[in-house]
């Protein structure tokens, strides 16, 4: 599975920097059927990524330890539910679960250009440039596929302050809030770009607004909740500023 989720991140990179040079041609030269072929492009990203981030979540489910992720994050003694959770529990896995969410909003945007023609493609430009910083990283620095030069009988398996029902629904809920705000992010630069500078932009981005507060409100309570079990964390306002700064407007 390292081999396929390997391909799935380069082939999804590749992609994605074809539909960035695409979109920006397109724009520039006046070229529709650029536009357009960079627009099917990020629906190709999203499936490329879907298949990566199944490649990696069979790894820790099998307890494939050839990959340094898996024997990084998982043992063998790890209930399912958080071996699943383990694909967001370290760095390069979390990257992926971000460029997956990031992935699923540019999918969806995408079909919205019926209902707004003229700022959707400067939209999926938009989240194609946040796209390239996760790929192009995944694909060098940060691989969650990377191989170990042996292979461990068994893996380290998460820290066990994460090991909490909490810690299968709370992280997702603030990456869905966190991300879910750059589609509002990708909507004001598109109206900028585009000269659409009227409230048009603001009305298409409202529900997309309310649910990244809910998500990351609901993100909120959980870890509140959860910093009260683990001892140490000194309960929610002793807990994490930088993630209780996601209440302030």
């Amino acid at each position: 599975m390292a081999t396929f989720g390997n391909y799935a991140l380069i082939a999804a990179l590749v992609v994605n920097l074809y539909c960035a040079v695409a979109f920006i041609a397109g724009f520039l030269l006046r070229r529709p059927r650029l536009v357009e072929s960079a627009q099917g492009g990020m629906r190709a990203i999203f499936l490329l990524v879907s298949a990566a981030s199944a490649a990696l979540v069979y790894a820790l489910m099998t307890h494939d330890f050839r990959i340094e992720y898996v024997a990084a994050y998982s043992s063998r003694d790890m209930p399912a539910p958080y071996l699943f959770a383990a694909w967001w529990g370290g760095q390069n896995g979390s990257m992926l679960f971000w460029a997956w969410i990031l992935g699923l909003y540019a999918f969806i945007v995408s079909f919205y250009r019926r209902r707004h023609p003229e700022l959707i493609p400067h939209v999926l430009m938009v989240l194609n440039f946040n796209l390239t910083l996760f790929l192009g990283l995944m694909a060098s620095a940060n691989n969650p596929f990377r191989l170990l030069p042996f292979v461990p009988n068994d893996g380290n398996g998460l820290n066990p302050l994460l090991q909490n029902p909490t810690m299968v629904i709370h992280p997702p809920m603030l990456y869905l809030g966190y991300v879910g705000f750059a589609v509002p992010f990708a909507f004001c630069m598109a109206a900028l770009l585009s000269g659409r500078v009227g409230d048009e932009w603001i009305k298409a981005t409202r529900r997309w607004t309310i649910l990244s507060w809910f998500f990351l409100g609901v993100g909120m309570l959980l870890g509140g909740r959860w910093a009260y079990v683990e001892l140490g964390w000194g309960g929610y306002w002793a807990w994490d500023p930088v993630e209780n700064a996601s209440f302030m407007p």
